[in-house]
Order: structure tokens, then sequence, then C-alpha cells
């Protein structure tokens, strides 16, 4: 759910996510580090002179003096755009879809999509073998009602092919100005050849958490994103269903791409007893600097390991669980699932979830743009890492083509049976 610093009395690192909107991708964790300009410039002179030691940057030089002095069409020379475009090179080359670069502009539009108001067509994507996927559309987004289904490739925008692009490009080209078109080519595993999908772009208003009580003795929450709202409606919501003694409940976090880690927690919170791991985050620290600013050997890095637990007032403690989760639940979902998994608190139901473990920091420079770098790891409480495998359910509910057709929840109806069968 981007990295300026998120402080906080407890300041946790946090979940994000890039929504196809002013977003892009899946994040995990992260630190929002945002230095004073004496600061940044003091961590300026002493990176450059360790790095001098180690790197020679003559080659830089001698290519950008080529392009300066020779390139024909010398007013397409942008010095801003070719420093902004070096550092995209670089960061880029570690072909990690969750470390990103991004100018003024990117940074700033991209942490507008924190607040839980969104513009553009509303779908969750991320990068795997270079291919730009769908997790999930936004629920009552325009890709929703357009028919965008979890796992579509989107092979062209506008014609022009995504696999070319870089990340923030592709996503630049899909936003747009609420009520203007875009038309995506879309591959799907169902379909012989790709097809064109047109959707008008539109203001998003993600509801949080939304509530429906199942014949009065069954409260079922849909957690749709976890971000600043949250909390307070989920706590809301805890609140009002006490007030009903229900029988059970359902936790429905599928099409949930995450959040701030630590709204994962306060929820958590809210269904553990007090002071119990939610999760452990395992980070690479430079053992030399207490800051971490400067280059050092790799023999010089050390791992630590950041323990969270939870704190309040559990209030649905002795309520059945039932926690449902898909292949596009990452992130923050996966910290609850998993940890409601770990303490035997619930049952998880669904299918295998998308596996989305790592943590990212986000360091925002002096003239507005930033870097969001993978930095670490998190854990569930019993130290399974499911980067890239995912929580598997407890037990596995198939949605088929035909219940979507017939617009039938088997998942939510297999969770509903089994509490009322306890």
């Amino acid at each position: 759910m981007s990295y300026q610093y998120k402080k906080s009395a407890n300041p946790l690192q946090y979940i994000i996510f890039f929504i196809i909107t002013f977003a892009f991708g899946w994040f995990a964790a992260g630190l929002n580090t945002e230095h004073s300009v004496e600061a940044q410039k003091d961590d300026i002179e002493a990176y450059v002179f360790e790095f001098k030691k180690e790197v020679d940057l003559d080659l830089y030089w001698i290519v950008w003096k080529e392009l300066t002095e020779k390139y024909y069409e010398q007013e397409l020379l942008d010095e801003g755009s070719m420093i902004y475009g070096s550092i995209k090179g670089m960061v880029d080359s570690l072909n990690d879809p969750y470390t990103v670069f991004m100018t003024p502009q990117e940074s700033e539009e991209f942490t507008s999509s924190l607040d839980g108001t969104l513009e553009g067509i509303g779908a969750e994507l991320t990068v795997e073998d270079q291919q730009l996927i769908i997790v999930a559309p936004l629920r009552k987004s325009p890709a929703e009602k357009a028919g965008l289904l979890p796992g579509d490739i989107i092979y062209k925008i506008e014609g022009e092919l995504a696999a070319e692009m870089n990340l923030i490009d592709a996503i630049m080209n899909i936003r747009g100005e609420k009520g203007t078109t875009v038309t995506l080519t879309i591959i799907r595993k169902t379909v012989t050849e790709p097809f064109d999908v047109s959707i008008v772009r539109d203001s998003i208003d993600i509801e949080s958490v939304t509530v429906e009580e199942i014949d009065g003795d069954i409260v079922y929450l849909s957690v749709n994103q976890f971000n600043d709202k949250t909390k307070d409606e989920f706590g809301k919501a805890i609140s009002e269903m006490i007030l009903s003694e229900p029988n059970g409940l359902i936790v429905d976090l599928r099409y949930n791409g995450g959040g701030y880690l630590d709204i994962a927690v306060d929820l958590l919170s809210y269904l553990l007893p007090s002071k119990t791991l939610a999760v452990t985050l395992k980070e690479t620290v430079d053992s030399s600097s207490s800051t971490s600013t400067t280059i050092t050997s790799k023999s010089d890095s050390k791992t630590s390991t950041n323990k969270y637990y939870t704190n309040g007032n559990p209030k649905v403690l002795d309520v059945p669980l039932v926690v449902i989760v898909n292949e596009s639940s990452a992130s923050a979902s996966e910290i609850v699932a998993g940890a409601i998994q770990d303490h035997q608190r619930g049952i998880v139901f669904g299918n295998q979830s998308f596996g989305k473990g790592t943590v990212q920091e986000v360091e925002t420079f002096l003239d507005g743009s930033s870097i969001r770098l993978t930095v670490a790891k998190w854990f569930t409480p019993d130290g399974r890492d499911i980067d890239k495998n995912g929580i598997t359910p407890d037990i596995i509910v198939d949605i088929t083509e035909e219940d979507i057709i017939n617009k039938y929840d088997a998942q939510k109806e297999a969770a509903i049976e089994y509490l009322n069968n306890l």
C-alpha cells in the first residue's frame, strides 16, 4: 500500500503495493526515510568518498561527453532526464520489480495513492517473467466492470508492447484522467487469441472494510486494503459485532494486495491475545554505520531481526474465525492469514495466496525523487518464509468457471457452512 517515512509513536515498517492508478506492482513492508538537507549532504559526502575507492566512474562521464558533444539531435538532450534515466537504469539492473526509482512527479503521484482515493482503472499489478500481470481488479472498479480477471497478462497498452516498457512507464501509460479511455490488449489462458479491452478511467474510492451480517449469527468482514482508514473501520465493525454476540466471524482477504504492515498488526490485535508475535522482519544492516549509508563490503553486513507483537485489548478471542484468501491475497493479507494459522486462532479457507514476503524501504531525496528498495524479508510467527510460496489454506476451496458465470461464491459459502456446523 510507499516510501515516505511513516512516523508514529512506534514507527513500524509497512507493506506497500502499487495500484494501477497511481501505483504499480506489489511491494511489501518498508520504511520511508526522509532525511534533512544537512543529513543528506553529509550522507552523500561520506558515500562518494567511500565509493571512489571501489568504483571507477570514468566510463560514465566519457559516454556523457560523447552524447552531449556529438549526438545529432542536440535539442533532445535534457540533462535532468539523462540523470534520472541513468539512475533508473542502475536500479533496473537488479531485475527486482519491487526496487524502483521514481522521479519527483512519480513519487508525488504514488504517495497520493495511499489515502484510499485513486484515479485510473483500479487493478493491482505485478511483474513476472517480464510480463505485466493483473493480480486483481479492485471491487466495483472500471477494471472489474470491464471483465478483467486475476492472471490476465497486459500484452499491449494502446498498441504498444508492455514488455518493452519499464514498470513505471507502463503504469503511467495506463493511468490517466477520469473519463478518458485506455485500450489494453489482454492475454488470457482460457482464450486462444489476445483481445482488446477498452476501459474508461474513473475515480476510485476504495472501501477499506465492508460488513455483512449473515442470518444474524455470522459476521462477514471483507478487508479490501490495509490503508490509513482500515484500522478505524475494522475496529468499528468489531465493536458493533460484539453487541450481536455472533456465532462466527469471516475475515475475507481475497483480492487484497496489502498495505501498511502496522495496520496488519493492528487488525491482528483484535483477533489474537495481547503481546502475541504477529510477524518477524529480517534485514541486512551495516555493522560499521548506524545509518547504513556508506558503502561497505558484503562481509561488513549482518542480519538484524525485529519482532512485532499485537497490542491493545483483543475483543473477539472466543468467536470462531475463518479467514479466506486466494491467489490475489498478498503482503499484509498474508501476514494476517499466516499469524492466524500459526497461532491456530482460526481456519484459513480458499486458494494458495500470492507469496509476497519481501520488505521495501523508501528514501525520499532533496528534489522529491525517491527510491524504493528491497531491504528485508518478513516471516510468519512460526518462522515460515512465504515469499514466492504463499500461504497454503487449511481447507482448499476452488472457484470454478461455472461459479463465476453464476456469480456463486463457493469459498464464502464454504466458510459459512463450516461455521454453522461448529
